[in-house]
């Protein structure tokens, strides 16, 4: 199964950019969707984004659209979420999870295998 491991967060002022990666453990392109995830303290986890397994489609949740990016490197398995404008309200765990198959699936149900997580914390 594959295996992902997040890095990138931290600690930020409203206002900066941050990029998160995604490593995967084998190759996604081609194989598995990938979704970028994000829960604050005491709030349901929700989807930031997501990109299909041949890196060329892609969906924002609305309050990141216009600030945020993602893409797939499939040379080096990796998926990167890219987010300017930071604001303290995108505070949150974020966790990005794979799920075979073509679709990208708002629902965190629909994804198989998470990596850990890692913090970003978006001071005012």
């Amino acid at each position: 199964q594959v295996q992902l491991v997040e890095s990138g967060g931290g600690l930020v002022q409203a206002g900066d950019s941050l990029r998160l990666s995604c490593v995967a453990s084998e190759r996604i392109y081609n194989v598995y969707s990938m979704g970028w995830f994000r829960q604050a303290p005491g709030q349901e986890r929700e989807l930031v984004g997501g990109i299909n397994r041949s890196g060329g489609g892609t969906v924002y949740t609305d309050s990141v659209k216009g600030r945020t990016s993602i893409r797939m490197d499939k040379t080096k398995n990796t998926v990167y979420l890219q987010m300017d404008a930071l604001k303290p309200e995108d505070t949150g765990t974020y966790s990005c999870a794979a799920r075979l198959g073509g679709l990208i699936i708002r629902a965190d149900s629909g994804y198989r295998y998470w990596g850990q997580g890692t913090q970003v914390t978006v001071s005012s």
